[in-house]
């Protein structure tokens, strides 16, 4: 993945919610050489050498709920209120869109399993992630895990024109998401053996060594919730929590 801004149908941007992103800064820059470009009055953006890839924000707003500290991500749409629409269509429900100034137009959208992911309508050029995905730092892959794969997979194809190619592995089966010839994502059935909790879209972010990572962050105030492993002909990942328990995956992919 090169420099180059995020097409319609791709992962576009991610947005980190974390109760105290000044504090929490730190730890991405450390583990992630993450740098940060301020939002003044709502948060930072995301710099991955240079480039953008996401936001990171409070995951409060004042007189409002909190959300959970977590990474939500966004596919670019061309129009993020017909996109709503369709999704509550096609059997999931959608958020009414709303605008975030001038940047664009996003809506939240929920499958029918439950797993969230918002769309976003750039309105300009550069509101949307521009990082090399190759690059130590950069979100690279997306992946869900729900309940109810057949039923998740006929819902995003259907809502973005994606198309799924299963890999049936001996425990599972993992479905590959395409836009095009592009791979954008995956998705997953969760297996008995995983722990009950609610579907959701996963964020992995590239990183040179995985195991220097998994070794960093208890170092920084993290800890690893997945130990480092292999993954056959693709490379090696970990499970990630910040101080704040903002999970993701890091991963080094094989050469």
């Amino acid at each position: 993945m090169s420099n180059a801004a995020r097409q319609a149908g791709e992962f576009c941007w991610i947005n980190l919610l974390t109760p105290n992103p000044d504090h929490d800064r730190e730890f991405y820059a450390r583990l992630l050489r993450w740098s940060f470009r301020e939002i003044p009055g709502m948060g930072y953006l995301i710099l991955v050498d240079g480039q953008q890839a996401g936001g990171m924000f409070p995951n409060f707003v004042p007189h409002g709920p909190s959300s959970p500290p977590g990474i939500g991500v966004m596919v670019r749409v061309e129009n993020a209120d017909a996109t709503g629409a369709k999704a509550t269509a096609l059997g999931g429900r959608s958020k009414p869109a709303f605008d975030i100034g001038p940047r664009g137009r996003m809506a939240e959208i929920f499958d029918p399993t439950g797993a969230q992911l918002d769309v976003w309508q750039p309105g300009m050029p550069d509101a949307v992630a521009s990082c090399d995905g190759a690059k130590h730092g950069a979100p690279s892959w997306f992946e869900l895990i729900t309940p109810d794969a057949p039923t998740a997979k006929k819902f995003y194809c259907d809502l973005f024109g994606w198309t799924a190619s299963d890999m049936p592995l001996p425990t599972f089966t993992y479905t590959v998401l395409k836009q095009g010839d592009a791979q954008v994502g995956g998705l997953m059935g969760r297996t008995p053996e995983m722990p009950e909790f609610p579907p959701f879209w996963g964020t992995y972010i590239t990183v040179d060594d995985v195991d220097a990572t998994v070794a960093e962050a208890p170092r920084l105030g993290g800890s690893v919730c997945i130990p480092a492993q292999d993954i056959q002909n693709v490379g090696r990942f970990a499970g990630i929590l910040s101080p704040a328990g903002v999970m993701f995956y890091a991963i080094t992919y094989a050469r």
